[in-house]
């Protein structure tokens, strides 16, 4: 069975960013996300609506890390370490070394590769260091942007599932993709 340890928390760095742990002054700005409409219309979880919502939530994020039971990264870029999306492996299915892949950004930076960038180290994280034999996404499938992102990073669709996801009120249809580790 997989085994991991995330102490000390492992912050990873790409030419522009810097993926550290999230923290609570990161409240504000992740609250901003977790607010925006569009930021959150593929993500299917409520949109919050006090920053002490979201500081439960970086609570929760924090636990799951010492608990080793997943790790979620504050996504920053170099030149201010300001919060300005997340990426997680937010399950962990340790019988079967895989995790499952999330993440989110400002709609403020949309388009400059920086969730490609944040994955692409992801991944090589998740595959080198805690040594997962495979990493899925579950997505919306109307979320083209999200399905290019991961194709783009070599991802396959595996599974797409009818309704099989009830918010608000309707029955969601959800797409799978996932990457085998290739070393």
């Amino acid at each position: 069975m997989l085994e991991v340890n995330f102490d000390p928390f492992p912050i990873l760095e790409t030419n522009r960013l810097i993926l550290r742990k999230i923290i609570l002054e990161d409240a504000d700005d992740y609250f901003e996300m977790r607010n925006n409409v569009d930021t959150m219309k593929y993500i299917c979880k409520p949109v919050q609506t006090s920053v002490e919502e979201t500081k439960e939530k970086i609570l929760r994020i924090n636990d799951m890390i010492n608990f080793n039971d997943g790790i979620g990264w504050a996504v920053c870029l170099k030149t201010n370490n300001q919060m300005i999306g997340t990426i997680s492996f937010h399950k962990l299915i340790k019988e079967h070394y895989r995790a499952e892949l999330g993440y989110m950004l400002n709609p403020k930076f949309w388009k400059q590769g920086i969730t490609t960038e944040a994955v692409k180290v992801v991944i090589d994280f998740g595959f080198n260091q805690m040594h997962l034999h495979s990493i899925e996404a579950h997505i919306d499938p109307a979320n083209k942007g999200s399905e290019k992102l991961l194709q783009k990073c070599t991802f396959t669709r595996e599974a797409y599932f009818k309704e099989n996801y009830y918010f608000n009120g309707k029955f969601l249809d959800t797409a799978v993709f996932s990457l085998i580790n290739p070393f």
